[in-house]
């Protein structure tokens, strides 16, 4: 496992933003859910998912990856050992758990597990 399998574009007007991706690069948008828009980019084996969301107070702009883990608890506990910052502990929903890390030097990343 253990591969970016997503993304996630923070912004404060997420609105705006979802409307650039779509004029500009041909997005196809989800119906929001939440302040989070799903994104489809690409077609057939070239297709990345991810969403566009109104950014939180620690993460009002920017992207962050998604990488699919065995374990978020294993992933953050070494993460933690190699410097890492937990941003958001994890969090669950649907069908898989979420959580958010900073590495060491202060890159974002989400991570998932699927249930």
């Amino acid at each position: 496992m253990n591969k970016v399998v997503g993304f996630e574009i923070s912004s404060r007007d997420p609105e705006l933003t979802t409307k650039f991706f779509e004029d500009v690069f041909g997005w196809e948008l989800g119906e929001p859910n939440y302040d989070y828009w799903p994104v489809v980019t690409g077609k057939g084996a070239n297709v990345m998912s991810g969403g566009i969301a109104k950014g939180p107070e620690d993460h009002p702009h920017g992207t962050r990856i998604r990488i699919e883990v065995d374990s978020i608890d294993e992933a953050l506990a070494i993460a933690k050992v190699k410097g890492a910052e937990v941003v958001r502990e994890k969090m669950e929903f649907d069908t898989f758990y979420l959580a958010y890390l900073k590495e060491p030097t202060g890159i974002d990343i989400g991570l998932i597990e699927q249930k």
